[in-house]
């Protein structure tokens, strides 16, 4: 365990004395932020507003456009946690292909640590600096809200969503351990790191909701983590929220926007809860350390 600790350690300061690395591990939310926000955040709470009121009835437009934004910023909050989860593990296990390119990981191989312990220090680095980064971003967040007049999430629902957030980055930070063990250059995996920092935000339905896609292209999200990642946040972040925004409304009419929105996900017209998707990341997680495992036997063979 000692020797995982100090491969830990090592991995998790390599990553954050590099000023440039933190920075621009941030700078995906930063962007998504803007856009969300500045953009795409208005243009959806005012189609919230607008489809609340072709529900007809005396309704309050000053509140429910209180009422929308406010829901509409914690769906980006959840979304911009997610893509933090993924872009964030993605730089740290960079680490790792800094130590192939430089020859410093066949050093660590021939020290008397094996292989194992070395992948744990690569992935529990990237886990632990990825729920770090992501926690700070749900403070930076509810600050946001504080200031701008809206209130707290219950005690409740942030101690859940730091158990989603800690779930996301070690799923994430295993299929980027996995995915590094075939690149050989710096060069290469920061070309990774681009079109994965890109498509983050399409997996998750965060750039565009899941209605504005087609029926095959949310198959093809619903098989993936980062869609089912960011629905579980959104459940927790937006169950109040949803609740108030739709209050004298039909029930159908709160289900109809979050299944719009991604905050639920359907197969077959069956809902998926939250409890099977904590397994399906799990399985991702499994599968990946699992595929890794098998690869670094044969690649020592």
């Amino acid at each position: 365990m000692r020797e995982i600790y100090y491969m830990v350690k090592r991995n998790s300061l390599v990553f954050l004395r590099e000023r440039s690395a933190v920075f621009f591990s941030l700078l995906s939310m930063l962007i998504v932020l803007a856009l969300m926000v500045i953009f795409l955040g208005r243009m959806n709470s005012q189609g919230l507003v607008n489809m609340l009121s072709e529900y007809g009835g005396e309704r309050d437009r000053g509140l429910d456009e209180k009422n929308a934004e406010y829901l509409i910023q914690l769906w980006t909050l959840a979304g911009i946690l997610v893509v933090n989860a993924v872009t964030v593990t993605f730089t740290v296990i960079g680490t790792m292909v800094q130590d192939e390119t430089e020859k410093r990981l066949t050093a660590f191989y021939v020290t008397p640590v094996n292989r194992t312990k070395l992948s744990l220090g690569y992935i529990l680095a990237a886990w632990l600096v990825g729920t770090g980064m992501c926690l700070v971003t749900l403070a930076a967040g509810e600050c946001f809200f504080v200031f701008r007049g809206y209130g707290l999430l219950r005690e409740g629902s942030l101690l859940k969503l730091a158990g989603m957030i800690a779930l996301n980055t070690f799923v994430f930070s295993a299929i980027a351990y996995l995915l590094a063990l075939f690149v050989r250059s710096s060069s290469a995996w920061s070309g990774i790191l681009t079109i994965v920092g890109t498509l983050v935000g399409f997996a998750g339905s965060i750039y565009l909701p899941m209605d504005s896609l087609s029926t095959h292209v949310q198959a093809v999200l619903k098989c993936l983590p980062v869609l089912h990642g960011a629905s579980m946040m959104r459940k927790v972040c937006t169950e109040e929220a949803v609740a108030e925004t739709f209050l004298g409304l039909p029930e159908n009419a709160g289900e109809l926007f979050r299944e719009a929105m991604g905050i639920t996900v359907s197969v077959e017209n069956r809902m998926i809860s939250v409890e099977e998707q904590v397994l399906f990341l799990l399985l991702y997680a499994i599968m990946a350390i699992g595929a890794a495992s098998a690869l670094s036997r044969r690649k020592k063979s």
